[in-house]
């Protein structure tokens, strides 16, 4: 009998543990300007917190340092090239404007981040912004100067005999390197703005600093970018693409290990004016926001996978629905998509196998 006691009260322990809730942990903030969430699975709540509070200190940190139009590392740099002078910068910001350059170049400059003087004039670069349209004066002389990443100018710092720790990009290990590098640009026009390269590249940090803390299964959000490590138990971890005019999932997708998915949509910062929708997504062409397309979905995988989520959707949202796809191609995207003005959705093959549409009615067009 106290056996069998004994394995009824086992039982009953079970089936209390089976009820219990997943051993999930879940953290939001506000940084970037956007909403993040960091989600850990099979960690007690102390490890999990710990790392949470590590990759917010991390995102403030970055936040801190890149913000366009509030007191930072960055704002000093374009308040001196606005001035016609030259200005140190950390080795961190140096290596993150090469690569924004190199991604730059890559997408034949519609990826651009220095047209932040276009961003301000539209009245982006703010906390609030109002329905009111910009002076085409300024807009022509801004398209006519033709700031691109290609002009900035990277010189040594002079040595001054001390050494500097270098945080790792996209993980591994810090390291001692030099105190920064020397930056200049003969176009005053010039003006940073990282907002659609920071959340990719926070996306690598925060990814590196769970891994670092022995996590190895989560999700990482910052506004619609995510990244994935591991699994949610036994399964992949499920995340929804955000309908551009509709509460609510367009579609879902499984997200595994390494992989990210990044979109660029006319719905998050945007006003309206006699009822033609102005979004935060300028055309360095010409100056304008990009008209025609409701958002853009890239699917990301290895090396680089979040800043690559965010910086490589830029050019596919920009080309508009006769370029995305060239540009697809051209940046190696295998799994894409992008939604038109009608709402029809033009996707890859390999973007279609990944997907469940939560209603299969949705208009679409797939392409090889």
């Amino acid at each position: 009998m106290k056996f069998l006691s004994r394995l009824a009260l086992l039982l009953l322990v079970l089936q209390l543990v089976a009820c219990g809730k997943e051993p999930l942990y879940q953290e939001q903030a506000y940084v970037f300007g956007t909403q993040v969430d960091v989600t850990i699975y099979g960690e007690s709540d102390a490890k999990a917190r710990q790392a949470v509070v590590l990759v917010m200190q991390e995102f403030q940190r970055l936040h801190d340092m890149l913000h366009a139009w509030k007191p930072s590392e960055l704002s000093d740099l374009n308040a001196a090239i606005a001035q016609g002078k030259s200005r140190q910068v950390s080795p961190e910001l140096a290596m993150m404007l090469k690569d924004a350059a190199r991604v730059s170049a890559q997408s034949d400059g519609l990826f651009n981040p220095a047209i932040g003087g276009l961003i301000q004039a539209w009245g982006f670069q703010a906390d609030d912004f109002k329905a009111v349209l910009p002076d085409e004066k300024k807009i022509a002389a801004l398209v006519k100067a033709n700031p691109q990443m290609s002009d900035l100018a990277f010189s040594p710092s002079p040595p001054t005999g001390k050494r500097a720790v270098v945080l790792p990009p996209f993980g591994g290990k810090s390291e001692e390197g030099n105190e920064g590098e020397v930056i200049s640009s003969k176009n005053k026009y010039v003006k940073i703005d990282l907002g659609g390269y920071a959340k990719g590249y926070a996306l690598d940090r925060a990814a590196a600093i769970l891994k670092q803390q022995g996590i190895h299964n989560a999700l990482i959000n910052i506004g619609g970018n995510v990244m994935a490590l591991g699994t949610h138990g036994s399964r992949a971890w499920r995340v929804g693409i955000q309908h551009p005019r509709k509460p609510g999932p367009l579609a879902t997708l499984e997200l595994h290990d390494g992989e990210a998915i990044g979109t660029s949509g006319d719905y998050q910062r945007y006003f309206e004016l006699d009822g033609k929708r102005y979004c935060h997504l300028i055309d360095p062409r010409n100056g304008h926001p990009v008209q025609g397309v409701e958002a853009v979905t890239i699917l990301t995988h290895g090396e680089h996978a979040g800043l690559l989520s965010d910086a490589s959707s830029k050019p596919l949202f920009v080309s508009g629905v006769q370029g995305w796809l060239g540009y697809a191609r051209k940046m190696q995207l295998e799994e894409a998509l992008l939604i038109d003005a009608r709402g029809v959705v033009h996707l890859t093959a390999a973007m279609q196998k990944r997907l469940k549409f939560t209603d299969e009615s949705t208009l679409r067009e797939v392409v090889q």
